[in-house]
């Protein structure tokens, strides 16, 4: 027999039973503290209704016990005050349906305990109360009934008007004679259903106190959650934006100390990737001078060929330190955004394009209205997205799409495209795919990785998929307004 189910996509089990209690559990931290509290607060009411009810038991035998105990104290006072032959009977006299007697020796009792010691209890004091003096006795039976149909059958307890206590007792004479009295007596006064105070116990209790610790619980939880909702915040403008603004530290002594760890964090990756920029830049600017050295020695190279081939492998070094520079030192935003007009940038773009490679670039689609950002990094990321597609594919469509809200410039071609498994990993820098694009068109790999990180800075993104017909579609997502702003509003 099956007795687990595999959770899809997980290697670990879980019994078919708690399949729907995970279905039904909250997802979210607030909610799962909020359903704690609440089923806490139950799994206390519950044994606090235990109580309740143990309670309200005996609040039910109190009067009838207090009745009979009276009673029977009478009777045994006026059969102690009767001649021994006279008092069977006076037991057949008094007898009763509800009120039965009988003379018993001593061997109708019995020295155990009564397993009803406070019901006992109640009836020696009360009996003790009567008489002036104490009176040996014993509680056998005792139980709480409702009253009986007219065919005979008994009310539940929860659902009589007037419950009864059925009980049996039995009463020592001065004598040693033993009185047993079997009896059956109900509430006096107005009736109260059991069920009727269950129902409202439950209302009040359980039903509006889970409602209030509710509200109380997400309201708590909401303003304890706060805090780590910002951490989060903070987190994904990180990883967005390393320069993002730093985390805001106010509040309780654990939050202070998480933001200003989280803030020591990003100022150390901040500091370090500044250090390996500058290392890197340094680097890439001091090799253009033997470049340049080894150009102008090639030029000297005898045969042709042989100098043809150092020019070649000196202009691939050269661009290889030029797309290293302006990775580093470029590709972030920096200064001021400022209102440019899309519509003239993309066919400036498209323009140079069409005069460095001699292919043209067509553009379509117009901007709804000027865009705020940072004029010379959308250039260049968007630049280096027409150049790939020209170097990549031969040709290179642009598709300007503004609804308002995002700004999105699409560059099209029909190439070979890129796989959707690589799609990804063609976004990191100096990664080529050699075997899928043509390895002879040159590149370093740095193109779609600035391209990624100018929109980035922007607050936006950068898709590709494939476009239809075939070849590659490179989508450069921009948003408008505030969210651009909150996401890039720290300099670079």
């Amino acid at each position: 027999m099956n007795t687990a189910a595999a959770t899809p996509g997980q290697g670990r089990w879980r019994p078919n039973g708690l399949s729907w209690l995970a279905r039904l559990w909250p997802q979210t931290l607030s909610g799962r503290i909020a359903a704690i509290l609440v089923i806490g607060m139950l799994a206390a009411q519950a044994m606090t209704g235990t109580i309740w009810w143990e309670m309200r038991r005996s609040q039910l035998l109190e009067v009838p016990l207090r009745l009979v105990a009276a009673r029977a104290a009478d009777t045994l006072a006026l059969l102690q005050a009767s001649p021994p032959e006279q008092r069977a009977a006076l037991v057949a006299q008094w007898q009763g349906s509800r009120y039965q007697l009988q003379l018993v020796d001593g061997a109708g009792a019995t020295t155990a305990p009564s397993p009803y010691p406070e019901a006992q209890a109640l009836v020696a004091q009360v009996i003790s109360e009567r008489l002036g003096q104490p009176v040996p006795l014993q509680l056998q039976q005792l139980a709480l009934l409702g009253e009986r149909h007219a065919d005979g059958r008994r009310h539940p307890v929860l659902l009589a008007d007037q419950p009864e206590a059925h009980l049996r007792l039995l009463l020592q004479m001065q004598d040693g004679q033993w009185l047993q009295i079997d009896a059956q007596e109900g509430e006096i006064g107005q009736p109260v259903q059991p069920l009727q105070a269950l129902a409202d116990y439950v209302l009040r209790v359980y039903l509006l106190r889970s409602l209030v610790i509710v509200a109380v619980a997400l309201i708590a939880v909401r303003l304890a959650m706060r805090p780590l909702q910002r951490l989060a915040a903070a987190a994904e403008a990180l990883g967005r934006n390393l320069h993002s603004p730093p985390m805001d530290a106010r509040g309780p002594r654990e939050v202070q100390q998480a933001a200003q760890a989280f803030n020591a964090m990003q100022q150390k990756i901040n500091e370090g990737l500044a250090e390996r920029t500058r290392f890197l830049a340094a680097v890439s600017h001091d090799l253009r001078s033997p470049i340049t050295r080894l150009r102008l020695r090639a030029e000297m190279l005898e045969p042709d060929a042989l100098r043809a081939k150092f020019r070649k492998d000196l202009e691939e070094m050269e661009h290889m330190v030029a797309s290293t520079l302006d990775m580093l030192t470029g590709a972030h935003a920096s200064g001021p955004r400022q209102t440019m007009d899309i519509h003239a940038l993309v066919h400036g773009v498209a323009q140079d394009m069409h005069e460095s490679s001699g292919l043209p670039v067509p553009v379509s689609g117009r901007a709804l209205q000027p865009y705020t950002g940072y004029a010379q990094s959308l250039r260049r990321g968007l630049q280096n997205l027409v150049e790939n597609a020209l170097r990549y594919a031969g040709d290179a469509q642009l598709h300007i799409d503004d609804d308002g809200q995002q700004l999105r410039i699409h560059v099209r071609d029909h190439g070979p495209g890129i796989p959707a498994a690589q799609r990804e990993r063609v976004l990191e820098p100096y990664y080529r795919m050699e075997p899928s694009r043509n390895a002879a068109s040159g590149g370093v790999g740095l193109g779609l990785s600035i391209a990624q990180t100018v929109a980035q800075a922007h607050g936006g993104e950068l898709l590709l998929r494939e476009a239809d017909g075939g070849g590659l579609e490179a989508v450069l997502v921009l948003p408008r307004g505030a969210a651009a702003e909150s996401t890039a509003s720290a300099p670079h």
